[in-house]
């Protein structure tokens, strides 16, 4: 088996692995409290992405922010 081959048959054997887990994902619907969390995390990563661009406090602020934001993640 060539070097080639080794690596489509890796790609391969990842793109499956990928297959599966979305299978199991939609197999698998999500609780209320679940979609709520992720969507919370989400909101708080956008924050924080906007915290990051502010002009008005020094970036040590910022940062301190930033990382009370993160904390509040579920």
């Amino acid at each position: 088996m060539t070097e080639e081959d080794e690596a489509f048959n890796d790609i391969e054997r990842m793109s499956n692995i990928r297959k599966e887990s979305v299978k199991m994902t939609m197999l698998k619907p999500k609780t209320a409290e679940e979609f709520y969390d992720e969507l919370r995390n989400r909101v708080l990563d956008e924050v924080v992405q906007e915290v990051l661009k502010m002009k008005a406090f020094g970036q040590d602020t910022l940062s301190s922010l930033a990382i009370y934001i993160k904390e509040m993640k579920k």
